[in-house]
């Protein structure tokens, strides 16, 4: 009898060590802390839905980057310490060693040239949904925010294939970081009261319901 529970309980070891682990969502230590799922849905249901204007039209440059954070750290600077692991860096505070992951799609890499910082709302389409009306130093201020999840250090081809797009056409493709992306996205829209459009609303509602 000894023997048989055992080997029963042998067997339940191995069925449970050979059974698939569930997916955990990535909660990116960079990011600062992002929204629950019921405060997005929340704040979700607060943006105004309205058809994104682009006149006049977008232009990089009325979005100034990248300002002194601290020291001599300006904002890309800031956030490829923050977001990295070991991160040295000289007295003009460029990273000379460290490593990097990048929570879009995985990527590793020990060399920060090779990461972009992303703004997790693009740049064009905060410009789209009401950013065009603010002032220079309020774009300024959206564009170097690193006390929201707006700015994260990911692959640079990770960030050329989002581009400008909004969730309903791109979100990461390491689906485990999908919800805290949204949960984020969601966040900078409703504190810099932004608005969305109906694709880009229904998106935002079906991935939450799936976090």
């Amino acid at each position: 009898m000894v023997f048989f529970s055992a080997l029963v309980l042998a067997s339940a070891l191995a069925s449970a060590l050979a059974a698939p682990v569930a997916e955990r969502p990535i909660e990116s230590r960079a990011l600062p802390s992002v929204i629950a799922v019921s405060t997005a849905k929340t704040y979700l249901s607060e943006l105004t839905v309205a058809t994104e204007s682009n006149s006049p039209a977008y232009d990089r440059d009325l979005f100034k980057t990248w300002d002194i954070i601290s020291g001599t750290c300006d904002t890309r600077e800031t956030v490829l310490k923050r977001d990295g692991t070991n991160v040295v860096t000289d007295s003009s505070c460029k990273a000379t060693s460290g490593s990097w992951t990048s929570s879009y799609d995985g990527a590793t890499t020990t060399d920060p040239s090779t990461f972009d910082i992303d703004h997790l709302v693009p740049l064009k389409e905060a410009w789209i949904s009401g950013a065009k009306d603010w002032t220079s130093a309020q774009r300024e201020s959206f564009a170097n925010d690193v006390t929201r999840p707006q700015l994260i250090a990911v692959s640079a081809s990770s960030n050329r294939s989002k581009g400008d797009k909004d969730p309903a056409s791109w979100v990461p493709t390491q689906t485990s970081f999908v919800c805290t992306y949204v949960r984020a996205y969601i966040q900078v829209k409703h504190f810099y009261d932004l608005s969305v459009d109906s694709d880009e609303k229904a998106a935002l509602q079906s991935f939450l319901a799936d976090c």
